[in-house]
């Protein structure tokens, strides 16, 4: 299991490559990437993501152990990255390994859920008028109770 909170760009391709590289006996690989989309006025100039150095590196730990004691995972990995970062760059990434699909997927899907809820993470939105600290949406934490 891998979990990093960092600020700085990581490679899709290769993260993916390297974490489906070194599963052993796993017959799916599932990956989330997750990316700073722009506001719906099209206005984004940043998101700035804060956390706690260690409560956030533990908190996350704590949700990929119960994945895994959840599902038949082979591995698991978390990528979040914290400080400013601007529309279209990578936030997160989610890798999940299963000897097959549907742990993966499930896994993967729960591990979001629960990133998106739970992980000490704080946004702020700035726009060229504004900057505002992300709220929690009823959304995610309604898709918490399928699980």
């Amino acid at each position: 299991m891998d979990v990093r909170v960092q600020t700085g760009a990581f490679d899709l391709g290769a993260e993916a490559n390297g974490f489906a590289g070194r599963v052993d006996g796993a017959g799916a690989v599932v990956t989330f990437t997750g990316i700073v989309r722009n506001t719906a006025a099209g206005d984004l100039q940043a998101m700035e993501i804060e956390h706690y150095p260690g409560m956030t590196e533990t908190a996350i730990t704590a949700i990929a152990e119960e994945a895994r004691t959840r599902w038949a995972l082979a591995d698991v990995l978390v990528i979040h990255r914290h400080g400013r970062l601007a529309p279209g760059e990578t936030i997160m990434m989610v890798a999940t390994a299963a000897p097959h699909r549907t742990d993966a997927f499930e896994a993967a899907e729960y591990l979001m859920d629960y990133l998106k809820s739970r992980a000490p993470f704080w946004k702020k939105e700035i726009t060229a008028h504004t900057a505002d600290w992300v709220a929690a949406k009823d959304e995610d934490e309604a898709a918490l109770t399928r699980w």
